[in-house]
């Protein structure tokens, strides 16, 4: 799901070499986080929020497939 992730987030901005992900397992969840260069952060989020409002979907789908609970975070 993390390669997934970036390959979605590298093609979204304007410095795909600043597209990172970190995967962070707890008790009950995997959370990615999704860095990307402070001026690529809007693209990311998108206007209202839909951009990583489908990025989110996508992970939880990925998640109820896998039988775990997939959570997506932004970082700066």
């Amino acid at each position: 799901m993390a390669e997934l992730l970036a390959y979605l987030a590298q093609h979204l901005v304007d410095n795909p070499d600043a597209v990172r992900v970190e995967t962070e397992e707890t008790d009950d969840a995997v959370v990615f986080h999704l860095h990307v260069a402070a001026a690529d952060l809007g693209k990311v989020i998108g206007r209202h929020g839909r951009t990583v409002r489908a990025l989110r979907t996508l992970v939880r789908a990925g998640g109820a497939r896998a039988e775990r609970r997939y959570l997506l975070e932004l970082a700066e």
